[in-house]
């Protein structure tokens, strides 16, 4: 009986496995200042098209908010004004059945909420910017197989059950 067997097998390297990703420190920043310009532009400098629907569903939503406070506002300060005035018609169907506290109370709260869309609006478009800005500190963190944790599960061999953790891998 002969048996043959290899001592050694012959490994070769990739070229693809040596390549690095070039990163550019100031692609973040540039991202954050295209989105600071025209919204949702930072988000298609990083190639995150999805993102641009959102942010400008959230500053329409914003704007019109604000838009329509505005303009209840000035409809119930009119009104009241003309009250104070005297020169109001006591038959008008929408604000004829009010009296001068619902008025002030209207003006109070619509001008609440325009002040509170213009905030949200504002706090809509910094997010923009922040998000721009992440992304592209995001898009050059290298993210592969060489450092990875996974779940793992081993039997315990003295009473048979199971042990959970988590296994960190990390090759280089």
């Amino acid at each position: 009986m002969s048996f043959q067997v290899k001592a050694q097998e012959e490994i070769s390297l990739k070229s693809a496995d040596t390549t690095k990703a070039i990163i550019n420190p100031n692609a973040p920043a540039k991202a954050a200042f295209y989105s600071a310009l025209v919204p949702g532009l930072g988000q298609a400098y990083n190639k995150k098209y999805w993102k641009i629907p959102l942010v400008y569903a959230g500053l329409g939503a914003g704007i019109y908010y604000y838009t329509w406070n505005q303009k209840k506002y000035h409809e119930f300060r009119d009104e009241y004004k003309r009250r104070l005035d005297g020169t109001y018609d006591p038959n008008h169907p929408i604000y004829g059945d009010l009296d001068n506290d619902r008025l002030v109370r209207a003006q109070k709260f619509h001008q609440r909420n325009r002040d509170l869309s213009a905030l949200i609006t504002a706090v809509i478009y910094i997010l923009n910017i922040v998000d721009a800005n992440i992304d592209g500190h995001l898009m050059q963190f290298n993210v592969n197989d060489n450092l990875s944790i996974k779940p793992d599960m081993n039997q315990n061999q003295i009473d048979y059950k199971f042990n959970y953790g988590m296994t960190l891998t990390f090759n280089f």
